[in-house]
């Protein structure tokens, strides 16, 4: 007897390789949609990621602002302050004894008591009463002095004799370590953070003698904006920042701070 050949006819075949096409098809969706899913995800959180670390960054720099030194140029891209490193109470009467430097503002004086003690050596320039403009505006300098680098933590002497404007009602004083300028750089899609530039009585933008540090990369649009109902009241700052990555998505962060005016 003669054995039957065995085979596929050619529409069996095209059958198979329709059905394997198929099952290729969706098994190719089951697995990439969730690993496109992934990637997406992982974007987008990296996006948001840089934005939340610059404005952070900011939000930190602005709670030490010296009162009533927030300014904005740029049409609202640029904000600069002048950065408290120290802070304390000046001695403003004699003690029981009679003994105590007290601060002199009926003339020029050069040295002056710390009430209690201040935490590290200090260094940078003095700062009392600002109100920002004036004759009490520390960026044209009325209200600011520079201190010797004799200075301890219980008493303060300066470079130069001063007589300051204006007493703190408080009795209080600041040092100030370096001016801090934010600036957005839209063509470049940039926030740069520039400080260790010498203090001006008009704000410059960008500061010069100065370079600045890459904050956040990708940024399409910025608007800082500051709100101060008086010069010794408290004030808000708004940070809207807007980045928008290669694959043409955006994230818009907004925050505002809380800033403390009494000087």
């Amino acid at each position: 007897m003669r054995r039957a050949n065995l085979g596929f006819t050619l529409i069996e075949l095209i059958t198979v390789l329709v059905i394997i096409g198929i099952l290729a098809a969706m098994t190719t969706d089951i697995i990439t949609l969730p690993v496109k899913s992934y990637l997406d995800l992982e974007r987008r959180t990296t996006l948001v990621d840089n934005a939340e670390s610059a404005l952070r960054l900011m939000q930190r720099d602005i709670r030490r602002a010296l009162p009533n030194s927030i300014r904005i140029a740029g049409g609202g891209t640029t904000l600069e302050l002048l950065h408290i490193s120290e802070g304390g109470r000046y001695r403003a009467k004699l003690a029981a004894d009679g003994s105590g430097d007290v601060l002199d503002f009926t003339t020029s004086d050069n040295r002056f008591d710390v009430m209690g003690s201040l935490e590290n050596t200090p260094a940078g320039e003095l700062v009392i009463y600002n109100l920002g403009s004036g004759t009490s505006d520390a960026y044209a300098g009325s209200n600011r002095a520079t201190l010797d680098n004799t200075s301890t933590t219980t008493e303060l002497i300066l470079g130069t004799a001063k007589q300051f404007p204006l007493q703190s009602p408080a009795q209080r004083f600041f040092i100030v370590d370096t001016p801090l300028s934010y600036r957005c750089d839209l063509l470049a899609g940039t926030l740069l953070r520039y400080s260790g530039y010498n203090i001006t009585a008009t704000q410059v933008n960008p500061p010069t003698g100065a370079s600045g540090q890459l904050q956040a990369n990708n940024v399409s649009s910025c608007d800082f904006a500051y709100s101060s109902a008086t010069a010794s009241h408290s004030g808000i700052v708004t940070l809207t920042i807007t980045l928008t990555d290669s694959a043409g998505e955006s994230t818009r962060l907004i925050r505002q701070i809380h800033v403390d005016n009494a000087p």
